[in-house]
């Protein structure tokens, strides 16, 4: 191609009206009169209906096309503006430089259109007979092709940084909601669940009738005593140590809960009689450490126990109130204790 070219570089064709001055940037893809005619010379002339495609994006691009009349739509995809090109627009033009490129667009006509079709055999007849003009015409394809993909690349950046920021509006509204969920069904002051969790739960329970099997109910020993003794912040530490150790025994399906007070329990959903005072015997063992360790604290304080199965067919206020009155009875008998329901 280099002799073909050589014969013609002293002329150059006026810059078509899409061109700045400069022939830096081309706001418009268009032919100068003296383009359009020489290429109408190599190419042959097409009609379109209204609504008629072209070509669909993916397609493998074997010509490049300019409009005698009418309008063309460029459709790039969602999220990605069509382009209207009218009358001596072209487009197409990347399949003179790449045999065989996927097309980067739908192309449907807005209107009855005439194009002239200009083929890769054409191509290289209007390079014989003009090089100098082929060569400022590809100078200009090879520049807006770059400017587009300077344009591509700075809208991706700015869609990555709208992307970055929605999704960090995200983390945060996600952030608020389950902070807003811990706040609901959780204590403020152990973490563990209260009784609106409860509820929830025990409701969930009952739908996948997957219900807890075993219920502790605990409650600290002297705690108004404690209270009075050493203050209100002993109480809160009391609390959060045994917060700590029932959440320790609880399981995925299972629910350690504050009830209010110094009143709490365990719902356990597989267990059986031994594996319940098991645990019950381990809260127990847990609280009386705390208490005997070398320089405890004055909220270290036992804890007393109510345990009992619940059946399948047991109300929870049923299942509680049984609880309740073996909780009872290890109080009684002096606290620091488990006891099971006797009824």
């Amino acid at each position: 191609m280099s002799g073909m070219v050589s014969g013609g570089l002293a002329r150059q064709a006026d810059p078509p009206a899409g061109l700045s001055a400069a022939g830096g940037s081309t706001l418009r893809a268009q032919l100068s009169p003296m383009e359009f005619a020489l290429f109408a010379s190599f190419g042959v002339r097409r009609r379109l209906a209204a609504d008629q495609v072209l070509f669909r994006r993916g397609d493998l691009c074997t010509s490049m096309y300019i409009i005698v009349s009418g309008a063309i739509c460029l459709d790039f995809g969602p999220g990605l503006p069509a382009k209207q090109l009218a009358a001596n627009d072209f487009f197409g033009e990347l399949a003179m430089l790449m045999e065989r490129h996927p097309r980067s667009s739908d192309a449907r006509a807005s209107c009855e259109t005439q194009l002239i079709e200009l083929t890769q055999e054409g191509f290289e007849q209007l390079i014989e007979q003009d090089p100098a003009m082929v060569v400022f015409f590809l100078r200009r394809t090879v520049s807006r092709v770059v400017g587009s993909e300077q344009r591509l690349i700075g809208q991706l950046s700015r869609r990555n940084q709208e992307l970055e920021a929605a999704l960090g509006n995200l983390y945060s509204a996600t952030h608020e909601l389950n902070h807003t969920r811990e706040m609901v069904y959780n204590d403020d002051l152990t973490g563990l669940h209260n009784r609106r969790s409860l509820t929830a739960y025990l409701q969930r329970s009952h739908r996948s009738g997957q219900r807890p099997q075993g219920l502790l109910l605990i409650d600290c020993d002297d705690f108004k005593g404690l209270n009075d003794r050493h203050g209100h912040l002993a109480g809160d530490q009391a609390l959060q140590r045994l917060a700590r150790i029932l959440d320790s025994v609880v399981g995925q399906d299972d629910l350690a809960c504050r009830l209010g007070g110094d009143e709490f329990c365990v719902l356990l959903c597989r267990t059986d009689a031994l594996h319940l005072m098991r645990t019950a015997e381990f809260i127990l063992d847990a609280m009386r450490s705390l208490a005997a360790f070398p320089g405890a604290e004055p909220g270290a304080r036992s804890v007393s126990i109510g345990v009992s199965l619940v059946n399948a067919t047991y109300h929870w206020n049923e299942a509680y109130a049984r609880a309740d009155q073996a909780l009872y009875e290890a109080k009684r008998l002096g606290g620091n204790r488990a006891q099971w329901f006797a009824g």
